[in-house]
């Protein structure tokens, strides 16, 4: 069965520096990369947490809290024949400076789940082989 691990989560907020920093400071997470915009990419070593300014296209406002989230996995295809199982809209792919390319899909109360078998920055991958048990 393929595997899927949640490795993003991505938060908007109005300054994403300010928060970005909080979060780090706090909970010690590593900065490991920028958007070059509005986004501040941060890592546990495990999980890409993105701090972002993302503006409402309809208000115009910032909007703030939980934006996304995205599932690693080690078989896309896989996961895109599921999601066409449950009749999940598939939104525009996102490929982002080269540094990944992710698959976003509509969840069943409207929110945005990613799908990418690359990941993203500081998120640990998928797939990989499971420690042999000891004997």
């Amino acid at each position: 069965m393929p595997k899927a691990k949640i490795r993003h989560v991505a938060i908007s907020t109005e300054n994403p520096r300010q928060t970005a920093d909080w979060y780090k400071e706090v909970f010690g997470l590593e900065e490991v990369g920028t958007n070059g915009r509005d986004g501040i990419y941060l890592s546990d070593g495990e999980v890409n947490f993105a701090v972002l300014r993302i503006v409402d296209k309809q208000t115009g406002k910032v909007l703030t809290g939980v934006h996304h989230f995205g599932f690693g996995v080690d078989d896309a295809q896989a996961f895109y024949g599921k999601m066409a199982e449950v009749h999940a809209e598939r939104q525009p792919d996102i490929a982002t400076s080269a540094q990944y390319f992710e698959s976003k899909f509509t969840g069943p109360d409207g929110q945005t789940v990613d799908i990418s078998e690359h990941g993203w920055l500081g998120a640990a991958p998928v797939g990989e082989p499971e420690p042999a048990a000891a004997h």
